[in-house]
């Protein structure tokens, strides 16, 4: 049971990847019912899924959908140096094994399946569908990171010599940035839970995961028009840590025939948990509307069931008719 959530039931779990690293996995699951369909979270950088990622969860659980979390190497309970991310094709990779395998378990193969992520996290649900383009029914992208704020970049000049060093002094935490705290979560309230969260990475960005995080989003940003799943992308009008205006470009590039772009005015970059409750209340009434409508119209399986029982029905009347 999830923090004393009768309507949930919270699991987790230790699994190893390839490179021997152990990861810390968890799920949510709607107690007493078949989930409608899967829901993968990926987290965003320095924060992890028990915790900060539980209201997230623990909703759309109790909207009847089962919830499936990873740590990222590095990242919250997973082994790895903290905060520090050697490539980010590795965190593609691990969600990849992760989610695929649960998809592919006999009881969820004929359930539909989403991606959530949240800002870094928004990246790698978009790469995880760059890796399997039509795997995903869709994905929802919260303030997604397809392009670091120009404010939180250093210079070019600055770029290129931390681009050299990552090579040489990978984990050393110098590279000059804001508290992203501060500028991301717009009540005091949750920056202080984040902040005494001890598997949440608080110091400086390292200098290989800053390279990393930076290529990764410049390759999504060059690349948008590749994206051709169903999504929502929601993001904050006043968001100084990934771009809104590149979300907007995002829907107006991406192939997908169904694409979504919701922008909230004066919302922040933590717009599912880190602003007032009316805010977040309206947020996930529209992730989950979202979800509902297409989980309703693209579950084959049962509509068949439906159109099997209408015809054993009409059968039924019609021998009845003849008798």
């Amino acid at each position: 049971m999830a923090n004393g959530d009768a309507d949930v039931r919270y699991e987790e779990e230790y699994i190893d990847n390839p490179r021997g690293v152990k990861l810390f996995t968890c799920r949510w699951l709607p107690e007493n019912k078949d989930p409608k369909a899967l829901i993968f979270l990926c987290h965003g950088y320095a924060m992890e899924c028990s915790i900060s990622m539980r209201d997230t969860a623990t909703r759309c659980a109790k909207a009847g959908y089962a919830v499936y979390g990873i740590d990222y190497e590095g990242h919250g309970k997973s082994s790895g140096l903290q905060g520090y991310v050697p490539s980010f094709q590795h965190i593609v990779n691990d969600c990849s094994d992760f989610f695929v395998g649960v998809c592919e378990r006999p009881e969820n193969k004929k359930k539909a399946r989403y991606l959530l992520g949240e800002s870094m996290g928004g990246a790698t649900a978009l790469l995880l569908h760059r890796k399997e383009p039509s795997y995903w029914n869709g994905a929802v992208l919260v303030a997604p990171m397809c392009k670091i704020a120009d404010e939180l970049k250093p210079h070019p000049f600055v770029v290129s010599i931390l681009k050299k060093l990552s090579y040489i002094i990978p984990t050393w935490k110098i590279v000059p940035t804001r508290d992203i705290i501060d500028i991301a979560i717009k009540t005091p309230e949750k920056r202080e839970e984040v902040r005494s969260n001890q598997y949440c990475y608080k110091g400086k960005p390292r200098l290989k995961t800053a390279h990393e995080l930076l290529m990764a989003s410049l390759d999504i940003e060059q690349n948008l028009h590749q994206v051709s799943l169903p999504f929502l992308v929601v993001h904050g009008g006043d968001d100084i840590v990934t771009d809104p205006s590149v979300s907007k470009l995002l829907y107006e590039t991406a192939s997908s025939e169904d694409k979504t772009f919701k922008l909230y005015p004066g919302m922040w970059h933590a717009l599912t948990s880190g602003e007032p409750p009316e805010s977040i209340d309206l947020v996930f009434s529209d992730i989950i509307a979202w979800l509902d409508q297409r989980t309703t119209t693209q579950d084959p399986a049962s509509e068949m069931e439906l159109k099997a029982k209408h015809d054993e029905d009409a059968r039924s009347k019609t021998s009845q008719i003849d008798g």
